[in-house]
């Protein structure tokens, strides 16, 4: 009895301190839990945030390049259209420069030919290009760039290709009279009517079938021509009104069918949907190198006529087989090589400078007379007789008018450049000389929304002088085609 009492005794004495040692224990516990919470809280609160900046981070320097993207692909477009600007210029320059070495011809008894300006155009705009091609510029005409003001491009610069549309040959000339057909379809066949390029037409096309030579050319002028007339390029047989009875329906037997445009060509992209035109005829006869335009055969633009001064040797055999079927350097491969090396030679040797003051000259030059005549002749190649030489001198000329201007805009950043390309193409037909105004102005002319005195005028004192001047063509040519890529 007395051992029992003794051990309740020490229970009583213990069970306060155990007890408080327990609540002690889960009060620490539920501190723990609770840091533990608030870490854990914390934790994800800090990866949240995290993943947030990161996405502003990313949105923000997404729509920071995305801006600066835009902004330098403006600055280029505006460098290439100041690049199309100043070759216009450089252009309508040329008879002012062609005055000044008038003198000299006329001592060698010459008509002074028209200098190709264009050709040059990287040396001539160079003072307003980068710095670069400023120096060189500076260099080459021994002046100082620093004295000038406005002058450079900074932040980047322009690269010029000017190319001769009217050293080819004009396919729109299927959309004008029956003797622009005539002389189209002699062009057409005397560019593709070489032996050599005879396999060309003797192999099936992607869709498994045959086009030859008189059926492509025949293709080609209808889908130009206004009529349904389908039209004969046999040169035997040709005549002011000559047609092979009507068009066929080829187009409409394809996949998608379409109907012929009967309408001029609005680009040089679609000779791809004429008949018989395929990618070894594109890469034969219309461009041969995608990345030189100057090399192109063919083109959609022009005034008619070819100049024989910048035309390629290839455009030349063909205008010259067009005046001359049977001529042997169209019947002939090695007199055809031996005409291409010539007139390669005589390029070469002038370094750029034209050869024909007028289109006589040329015809003397293929009849073995003139300058260049017995040079040829030396080389093997015999004189060509054509059909009509005064008919066959009005189909070219020695003076363009007709210029593409490919100018691309280089806009420089941080590890990377905005390049944007401008084509335009310029007709210079009817453009009036520099310093000169409307006809019947003279040399003062009126500015459209300026008067005489060169201060601003208002519709109200608007003058039948200032309608006269805004109708009549610019200086600098006038824009037929416009495109930015």
């Amino acid at each position: 009895m007395t051992a029992h009492h003794s051990l309740l005794r020490c229970a009583s004495r213990l069970a306060p301190a155990s007890v408080g040692a327990s609540e002690n224990a889960r009060v620490r516990l539920r501190k723990a839990r609770e840091r533990g919470i608030a870490l854990v809280l914390v934790t994800g609160a800090i990866a949240i945030l995290t993943v947030m900046l990161a996405e502003f981070q990313d949105e923000t320097s997404a729509e920071l390049a995305a801006a600066t993207a835009a902004r330098d692909s403006v600055q280029a477009e505006y460098m290439a259209k100041s690049g199309v600007n100043l070759a216009r210029l450089l252009i309508a320059s040329e008879p002012t420069m062609r005055g000044a070495v008038a003198p000299l011809f006329m001592l060698m008894r010459r008509s002074p030919p028209q200098l190709p300006v264009w050709e040059f155009s990287d040396q001539l705009l160079g003072i307003f290009n980068d710095e670069a091609a400023s120096k060189d510029f500076a260099s080459t005409a021994g002046v100082s760039a620093s004295e000038g003001k406005n002058l450079g491009m900074p932040g980047g610069k322009f690269e010029l290709v000017i190319v001769d549309e009217d050293a080819k040959i004009n396919v729109n000339l299927g959309a004008s009279n029956d003797i622009a057909h005539i002389r189209l379809a002699q062009e057409i066949m005397g560019l593709i009517s070489p032996l050599q390029y005879s396999p060309l037409f003797e192999q099936k096309d992607s869709r498994g079938q045959f086009h030859d030579r008189l059926s492509t050319c025949q293709a080609i002028i209808d889908w130009a021509d206004v009529d349904e007339q389908a039209f004969n390029c046999d040169l035997t047989q040709l005549s002011s009104a000559q047609n092979a009875g009507v068009e066929d329906g080829w187009y409409q037997l394809l996949k998608k069918p379409y109907r012929r445009k009967n309408a001029p060509f609005d680009s040089l992209s679609e000779l791809h949907m004429v008949r018989g035109v395929s990618e070894e005829f594109w890469s034969t006869f219309v461009d041969p190198d995608p990345v030189n335009p100057k090399k192109r055969v063919l083109t959609v633009w022009g005034q008619g006529a070819v100049n024989v001064n910048t035309a390629n040797a290839q455009t030349l055999l063909g205008i010259v087989c067009a005046g001359a079927p049977t001529a042997e350097i169209c019947t002939s491969a090695d007199q055809a090589s031996l005409f291409l090396t010539g007139v390669t030679m005589a390029r070469g040797m002038t370094m750029g400078a034209p050869i024909f003051g007028a289109p006589r000259e040329f015809v003397a030059a293929m009849t073995g007379q003139g300058q260049l005549g017995p040079l040829l002749a030396g080389l093997g190649m015999k004189p060509v007789t054509f059909k009509s030489q005064s008919e066959f001198q009005k189909s070219i000329t020695t003076e363009s008018k007709m210029f593409s201007i490919y100018a691309v805009g280089v806009k420089k950043g941080y590890r990377r450049e905005t390049r944007v390309q401008v084509h335009a193409v310029v007709d210079f037909r009817n453009a009036p000389g520099l310093g000169f105004g409307p006809p019947g102005l003279g040399a003062a002319a009126v500015v459209p929304g300026t008067t005489r005195d060169g201060s601003s005028s208002a519709p109200k004192n608007a003058s039948s002088d200032a309608i006269v001047a805004a109708t009549t063509p610019s200086t600098a040519g006038n824009v037929v085609y416009y495109r930015v890529e």
